[in-house]
């Protein structure tokens, strides 16, 4: 945007020279006026809003549109200066943006949603992934190929908020997660899975779901295959609920023009950024492991590549909030008991929860910059893990 006003600003003022000169001005007077039309032109992005965005995990690709767009001057363009902040284990994304630490922030529905009955303003104003990626992944084994067979067995799970999907499959299933299953407390890695602490791990397609393709099969001393295990896709079982989505803060939405014309700036650079990682998957993974990644290049390459088909084909638009997928989060969320019989929400969300005014706007920008934002051709590209993910 700054490079473009820029260019602009240059054929005005070379216009205008000749115009002056055509009527026997002075040099002085064309002078005169280039000077006053580059201020002009220079001060719209002379200093670039800088804004921060916290992401809900350390860096690796599931943020790879973020720091793509860092990367190649997406944000740059809508003159934004912005910071991108690792998250972590004992970070809350949606808290740190409710108490104004941050400006934007990465957070699953569900989680946010909690935290919003709970009095945080924060809305959903871009929903990147359209899918849920989480699975349960057990070995051939123990016959688990359903929630149904989830009944007798160590469920491992991370907590955090991250287990809503897997009461939401044992509700459906008519199980009750206080004695029909062992809950296991799951670390964020497989290591339970592979050492048979865990009948069937949680997992997430772009992640931990390599991580056990990338172990060695002791029994072969090759690496393990699809072919070793069962996967449960909770999206295949009708409770998937919708996950990384871009939240900003309601109340400077409600009463600051510019924070609005931000975020609409923002959305749409990041959704920029995601589609340059749909067209350029190596690219990005080369973007992410150069940002610190400590995941490997074969695990990261594979975690784009997943990552991607949660996010595309966009029938919709990019980041716009689908109704329906927005109201099975909710209703899940509302209707989901854990172990204490308590749910996600005690209330469905408000109207004021989520809004596809700020990404509409983004998508006009997009447009108007030739981007695709629906991906209807894309196609997922073939990955082959290494050992570690190396």
């Amino acid at each position: 945007m700054k490079k473009r006003s820029v260019r602009v600003a240059f054929a005005s003022i070379a216009a205008l020279s000749l115009l002056v000169a055509a009527c026997g001005g002075s040099d002085d007077a064309a002078d005169e006026v280039a000077e006053e039309t580059t201020e002009e032109v220079v001060d719209t992005c002379v200093t670039p809003t800088p804004v921060k965005l916290q992401l809900q995990w350390f860096i690796q690709a599931q943020f790879a549109g973020y720091f793509a767009a860092q990367d190649q001057g997406f944000y740059e363009a809508q003159c934004l200066d912005v910071t991108i902040v690792e998250g972590g284990v004992d970070i809350t994304p949606q808290t740190e943006l409710a108490t104004g630490n941050v400006d934007f922030a990465v957070s699953w529905v569900s989680k946010a949603l909690a935290s919003r009955e709970a009095g945080a303003d924060i809305v959903d104003i871009a929903q990147v992934f359209q899918r849920s990626g989480t699975l349960q992944v057990s070995f051939k084994d123990k016959n688990i190929t359903k929630p149904e067979d989830f009944k007798g067995k160590n469920i491992g799970n991370w907590g955090y908020g991250n287990e809503f999907e897997i009461f939401a499959a044992l509700t459906k299933a008519g199980l009750d997660p206080a004695t029909d299953v062992s809950l296991v407390q799951q670390q964020f890695d497989m290591v339970g899975l592979l050492t048979g602490d865990i009948d069937a791990a949680e997992a997430m397609t772009y992640n931990e779901y390599a991580q056990v393709l990338e172990a060695v099969n002791p029994a072969t001393g090759a690496l393990y295959t699809a072919d070793d295990f069962n996967v449960v896709s909770y999206e295949d079982a009708g409770v998937g609920m919708l996950q990384d989505a871009i939240w900003a803060s309601g109340e400077r939405l409600a009463s600051d023009a510019a924070y609005s014309d931000t975020a609409v700036k923002f959305v749409a650079a990041s959704l920029q950024g995601w589609a340059y990682c749909r067209d350029n998957v190596e690219s990005c993974r080369d973007i992410v492991l150069a940002k610190g990644s400590k995941l490997g290049a074969s695990h990261q390459l594979w975690q784009m590549n997943e990552v991607n088909k949660l996010i595309w084909p966009a029938t919709g638009g990019v980041g716009v909030i689908d109704e329906a997928a927005w109201n099975r989060t909710a209703t899940l969320s509302q209707e989901t008991k854990n172990l204490e019989g308590g749910t996600v929400l005690t209330a469905a969300p408000d109207a004021g929860a989520y809004s596809n005014d700020i990404v509409t706007k983004a998508l006009e920008i997009l447009a108007g910059l030739g981007v695709d934002t629906t991906g209807s051709s894309y196609a997922p590209i073939t990955v082959t893990l290494n050992e570690a993910g190396n």
